[in-house]
């Protein structure tokens, strides 16, 4: 059941509405030292955008150019869809002792956490395509928010020190964490895969010669 009713005539809801006119306001090309990013994760019941469901949504904000551990979000869903394979990665059973709520209600949260930040995400279309999914089962559009792929940058370093065939066209999150020594130890959960993300887009970006003085476009 929808928290909210479809889209009729325009009649969004007032979350989305505001959402939307983050969008509609012309901003300059802020530093990223100025720069509100938000680092995500989705554990879901599968890899499927149209059949499979989204479990857990965690994320983390970066402020100036720092992880901020006060400025978090984790939300747990209902499960509608049940994948007992997939259990076994991220550990989320249908009779875990979590505060789970409707899928319009947490991206409501969702949507209103990260407003007009620049989202961070591992292997980001997959994140984006199954929130986009839940969005549009809600009879919302789509994300409007500039997306950036540690995978993506993460490739971009070792274009830079390697020849093309020293250079993979995947590297999975545990591959950056041995690389650029990051822990681990909550991996596989929404909130932790997040906090990893941040941790390794700081690490990243100065291999790229980035500077937090720089301009976002820079980044794209």
């Amino acid at each position: 059941m929808q928290f909210w009713s479809k889209k009729k005539d325009n009649n969004f809801p007032d979350f989305w509405k505001n959402y939307l006119d983050l969008f509609d306001q012309k901003k300059e090309n802020k530093l990223l030292a100025e720069t509100r990013f938000v680092a995500f994760d989705t554990e879901t019941t599968g890899f499927d955008y149209i059949d499979d469901r989204i479990l857990s949504i965690g994320a983390v904000a970066i402020n100036t150019y720092a992880i901020d551990v006060c400025d978090q979000l984790e939300v747990y869903l209902e499960q509608k869809v049940f994948n007992k394979d997939t259990v076994e990665i991220h550990g989320i059973r249908k009779n875990n002792d979590f505060d789970m709520i409707s899928e319009a209600q947490a991206l409501q949260q969702f949507i209103t956490y990260v407003g007009d930040s620049i989202l961070i995400a591992h292997h980001a279309d997959f994140d984006r395509n199954m929130i986009n999914s839940a969005l549009q089962r809600q009879g919302l559009g789509k994300l409007k928010n500039r997306i950036l792929d540690t995978g993506s940058l993460y490739r971009k370093t070792k274009h830079a020190l390697y020849q093309n065939d020293r250079v993979h066209s995947h590297y999975s999150l545990d591959d950056l964490c041995n690389d650029l020594k990051i822990s681990k130890s909550d991996r596989h959960t929404a909130s932790g895969d997040a906090f990893i993300t941040a941790m390794a887009f700081l690490k990243i970006t100065p291999r790229l010669h980035i500077d937090k003085n720089i301009k976002i476009n820079d980044l794209f």
